[in-house]
């Protein structure tokens, strides 16, 4: 039988609750809704067990994880599963370096560390994955900080055997996958792109937080739209993000492509795209998870190739 993997997740939010339900709901389903690979290396969805937490909400620290992840402002919705209680109290997380060997200590039996912080905190991000170095487990970056793109922090974990996966999730079926796609549909079609632009609406305190730290992200998402048409890149902008708490979950994204084809003729495309935010988030950390835990029972230390089209911004891009 093959072994589980052990995840500790950084960040009780959303994006963990979405995981923490989902997991439940295809154990007991075993549905394949939504599933990009049933397998990864014979570990199959089902084959998760998150078994320590990281927060520095107080409304959420000493809770039962599968408690705190119903906890305001969190608000993804309830998915038709049955959810136990999971035994893991979320514990007191991170607000300096200097609670990194306690981190460390706490990750003992993990294999894989998920960092679901909210993006704009990079002392921060550094700091997990020092800990995670230090007690030997494989780190995944689903924010926008820049840890994998650091060449130092990379080729520590190369030396260690340890993987490192980041930086930023390309969500499932987000804007920027989307926006990447019909990009490069018009360059395989003969289209020349004159403009285009995305804007984000969203209502999950992550969205609040890029409102108020929107830098690191902005780059990132041009890092995911360069790969279409890095000729092109100059005549791509992606709008502030903005936050609406009444979308609560949902992301909506509003997407324009200005474009000429035969003839200098006009072309122009517009579309509307909603989605939860923290499914799409969670549709591939679960790809991500299992990817990171067999190349850590390989010894395969750094990044995994297998990984880039999961990230908007893997080693090599811009920061």
């Amino acid at each position: 039988m093959i072994k589980r993997v052990r995840v500790a997740v950084v960040g009780v939010g959303n994006n963990t609750s979405a995981l923490v339900q989902g997991l439940a709901l295809y154990r007991r389903s075993g549905s394949l809704v939504g599933i990009r690979r049933p397998m990864i290396d014979g570990l199959g969805v089902g084959d998760i067990d998150v078994v320590a937490a990281f927060a520095t909400s107080a409304e959420k620290v000493g809770r039962d994880l599968t408690e705190a992840i119903f906890v305001a402002p969190n608000n993804f919705p309830r998915l038709d599963c049955d959810l136990p209680r999971a035994g893991v109290p979320v514990t007191k997380g991170l607000v300096d370096a200097s609670g990194v060997p306690r981190v460390a200590a706490a990750l003992a039996g993990a294999e894989v560390l998920l960092y679901s912080a909210p993006s704009g905190r990079p002392e921060t991000a550094r700091a997990y994955a020092e800990a995670a170095h230090a007690a030997g487990v494989a780190f995944i970056n689903t924010t926008a900080d820049p840890v994998a793109r650091d060449p130092h922090v990379m080729s520590r974990f190369e030396a260690a055997g340890l993987p490192l996966l980041g930086d930023d999730l390309a969500s499932q079926f987000g804007t920027s996958v989307l926006h990447n796609a019909l990009l490069r549909l018009l360059q395989e079609r003969g289209l020349t792109l004159v403009s285009s632009y995305q804007v984000n609406l969203g209502g999950t305190e992550d969205f609040r937080n890029l409102v108020d730290n929107p830098n690191t992200k902005k780059q990132s998402k041009l890092n995911a739209l360069s790969t279409a048409d890095r000729a092109a890149a100059d005549k791509v902008e992606v709008a502030p993000l903005g936050y609406l708490p009444h979308l609560r979950s949902q992301k909506v994204a509003h997407l324009n492509i200005e474009a000429q084809g035969w003839g200098e003729t006009a072309v122009s495309l517009d579309v509307k795209l909603t989605v939860h935010d923290p499914s799409g988030a969670a549709g591939v950390n679960i790809d991500l998870v299992r990817i990171a835990a067999s190349a850590l029972r390989d010894g395969r230390g750094g990044h995994s190739a297998e990984a880039t089209s999961l990230l908007k911004s893997p080693p090599g891009t811009a920061v």
